[in-house]
């Protein structure tokens, strides 16, 4: 597959959690109240997260997002010694209403002034993604907000991806998924979309045999075509 800077790509579709927003910006903000351990609470948190969706995905025993991140939380906090219940259900407020990363609305404003289709396409319940929308101020900029309920899986299963095109109208050799999940950009590759995979943090790739198409450290490069 050619690299996503051709002028035939119709769409930009982006993933939600990590990509768009900084998943580790709600135990940012209480740090001071969980202590010590925030950092450590928040990446187990994140890793509890994506592995049970991957298990319910695999099992057929699906859970909304926000009960997933719940439980996810539940074995993070027991793993450092526990919280208040108070403030677990300030992290899961914090949660709904994350951090964008600075450059998004910015580079989402500019692709829209372009032409280009824009959407969410998030594993993150249908209230889940319009709360972080508002919250970040992105929400007119988009064409489709596209939620994994709407198929009852997580991704990576392929109808998840089949969503973005049945939505937008447009094939998948005419969308560019971008993802800061390499997993996810291996699903998305799979199912035929063009990828870029945003790194932020210059992580080692887990699938070689399944490269992006792109490999960049924020949303920026896509201005550049």
């Amino acid at each position: 597959m050619s690299d996503p800077t051709t002028s035939d790509t119709k769409a930009y579709v982006f993933d939600a959690y990590g990509t768009l927003f900084d998943v580790h910006s709600a135990a940012g903000r209480l740090s001071s109240e969980i202590g010590p351990e925030a950092s450590r609470l928040s990446q187990i948190w994140r890793d509890k997260q994506l592995q049970y969706t991957w298990i319910r995905a695999l099992t057929g025993r699906h859970r909304d997002f926000e009960a997933v991140t719940s439980d996810a939380l539940d074995f993070a906090a027991a793993v450092v010694g526990g919280i208040a219940p108070e403030l677990k259900s300030k992290l899961m407020s914090a949660y709904m209403k994350l951090d964008a990363y600075e450059e998004v609305k910015g580079v989402l404003s500019e692709l829209r002034s372009r032409g280009a289709k824009l959407a969410i396409l998030s594993n993150g319940s249908p209230v889940m993604l319009e709360a972080g929308v508002n919250s970040s101020g992105i929400g007119d900029l988009l064409d489709a907000n596209l939620s994994v309920e709407e198929v009852g899986v997580f991704k990576p299963a392929p109808a998840v991806y089949q969503l973005a095109v049945d939505s937008l109208g447009i094939a998948a050799q005419g969308i560019s998924f971008q993802s800061s999940n390499r997993w996810d950009i291996a699903g998305a590759k799979a199912f035929g979309f063009r990828t870029n995979w945003i790194n932020r943090f210059d992580q080692p790739d887990e699938f070689p045999d399944m490269p992006a198409d792109r490999v960049l450290s924020s949303l920026l490069p896509l201005l550049e075509g």
